[in-house]
């Protein structure tokens, strides 16, 4: 094919249609043209020429140009597209290092290969054009809900019509059982967008919690204006859900305007989801009266937090422990997914059992180490001590609002506590010791007997050991495996030592034995507005 003045104009009608089919820009298929023809030009001149090619936009005309550029010497590889400062002196007045020389060469005509070669390049170029499109438009609608035609189903797995491009709907992102058929029409929750090499690749689901709350969105004004907020969402695709809503006008009731007249709206969003019994639940900051909601609707007696650990404790009376739990724990399951916290139920029986239980060993800890009387050591329970640290250094007004104790009888209390505390103290030394535990941990302060101790039996024996230790590994803490939240047991957890004096002991130590500049931990000034700025350590 040679590039003649019959043929220029076609080049540009040809680009208009490519990029009209392909919903892409011209000047796309133009410059894959150009590249095309530059391939085909250096074919003929030689490879190591940097050929290039410029198509007038208006008339169509192919330009072909040899570009030399000026190179220092030592730098001059390709005598075919460089030259040297002195060879540029015959071309260019003033030459200077990094100007070109570009001459036109006469057009090349494009036998059967070049031209097979030409289409290979613009149909690579078009369809990488195409896929920028496609992932440029869906990239922002990750989500959302999109509607999509079934075009086909491959092991499971559903692929999906969307327009421009195709999504594919996971066979474990289906609701349950569902089966789909070519051309059926269907609602699927944008997950996420990703760009590949075959492509931009779009995954749908139907399962996605967040699916739910667009579709609530969709059907109450109120959430799409912002006046209701959906806060959290649990589901249990096609069997159950719960969702906490909260309303931001005083003058509407969040639940209701969800539930719709006679139910109309939440019913739409059911009958989308297969059935799926929907809990609507209001949404309360305090998380104690949110946990109730949650368990709607079975009854709570009682609610014990435990934030450090994120866990609850939900006492509910005997008959209700089976609708607080839910046919194979899904009650229960679903509050926990909604609060992002664990939740323990027990009857109030078991929790006054277990309430017992503690108050009897409080007991014998005080019967036992102070050589009380039964009656004598309860009193002391029941007044809220629970344990010889509270006995031994609390305020001495504190034991007289016993009955029977008076200065004397809280003094003597005091100092037996004292006494079997400084004793306790002296054998956990004396076993750190035995178990080969250096002075300078001992010596560092933060750290007592007891806890010299225990970092003893679990192989910490030296400043060195401690200061490799991590904050978690000292506290404790919890970490999600497999979804769910596993308890780490921390060497000095049961000294309730939180997670932030663990760290800054472990930071001092490192500080002591040099291993950090404390110049580093210190918080250093931005000097445009005087606010501290967090320095890297």
């Amino acid at each position: 094919m040679a590039i003649t003045s019959a043929n220029q104009l076609e080049l540009l009608q040809t680009a208009e249609a490519v990029a009209r089919e392909k919903m892409i820009d011209p000047g796309l298929v133009v410059e894959a043209m150009e590249e095309s023809l530059a391939r085909a030009a250096k074919s003929r001149y030689g490879s190591e020429m940097d050929i290039r090619v410029n198509i007038d936009r208006k008339t169509g005309r192919a330009k072909f140009t040899r570009v030399r550029t000026v190179v220092e010497d030592e730098e001059l590889e390709n005598y075919q597209a460089e030259m040297t400062v002195e060879q540029a002196k015959q071309y260019l007045e003033d030459p200077k290092v990094g100007d070109t020389f570009v001459e036109e060469v006469p057009p090349v005509e494009m036998g059967r290969i070049a031209a097979q070669s030409a289409k290979q390049v613009i149909l690579q170029k078009v369809r990488e054009a195409e896929r920028d499109r496609q992932y440029e438009e869906f990239k922002d609608r990750a989500g959302t809900i999109i509607n999509g035609v079934v075009k086909r189903e491959e092991y499971g797995n559903v692929i999906v019509d969307v327009g421009a491009g195709e999504g594919i709907l996971r066979r474990n992102e289906k609701i349950g059982r569902e089966a789909y058929r070519p051309n059926d029409r269907i609602r699927c929750y944008v997950k996420d967008v990703r760009r590949e090499q075959r492509g931009p690749q779009i995954f749908l689901s139907r399962t996605e919690p967040q699916f739910m709350a667009e579709l609530f969105k969709m059907e109450v004004p109120e959430i799409y204006d912002g006046i209701i907020e959906i806060k959290a969402v649990a589901r249990d695709p096609g069997s159950r859900a719960k969702i906490a809503v909260i309303s931001y006008d005083s003058s509407i009731d969040p639940v209701g305007a969800c539930v719709g007249m006679r139910g109309s709206r939440v019913q739409a969003v059911v009958n989308e989801l297969q059935g799926e019994k929907i809990d609507i639940i209001p949404w309360n900051e305090d998380q104690a009266t949110f946990l109730v909601n949650a368990l709607q609707p079975a009854e709570v007696s009682k609610v014990v937090i435990d934030e450090d650990a994120q866990r609850i404790e939900v006492v509910v009376p005997e008959e209700q422990l089976s609708l607080a739990i839910g046919r194979r724990g899904q009650n229960v399951r679903l509050a926990s997914q909604l609060t992002a916290l664990d939740i323990d139920i027990m009857t109030e029986a078991e929790d006054s059992e277990r309430r017992q239980k503690e108050f009897e060993e409080r007991t014998k800890l005080f019967m036992d180490t102070l050589d009380l009387d039964e009656f004598f050591a309860q009193l002391l329970v029941a007044e809220g001590f629970t344990t010889l640290e509270e006995v031994a250094y609390v305020e001495l007004d504190e034991l007289l609002v016993i009955d029977g104790v008076d200065e004397d009888t809280a003094g003597e209390l005091q100092a037996r506590a004292r006494d079997v505390l400084e004793a306790q103290a002296a054998a956990a030394l004396a076993k750190a010791r035995e178990l080969g535990v250096e002075d300078s941990l001992i010596e560092f302060e933060g750290l007592t007997p007891q806890m010299v101790q225990a970092l003893a039996e679990d192989d910490v024996k030296s400043l060195e050991d401690f200061a490799t230790c991590a904050d978690w590994e000292l506290a404790g803490g919890w970490t999600t495996v497999n979804g769910e939240r596993v308890k780490d047991e921390g060497i000095l957890e049961k000294f309730d030592v939180s997670l932030e004096e663990a760290q800054n002991m472990v930071m001092t130590a490192r500080v002591m034995l040099g291993w950090v500049d404390p110049a580093d931990l210190e918080p250093e000034v931005d000097e445009t507005n005087g606010d501290d700025v967090e320095a890297e350590a």
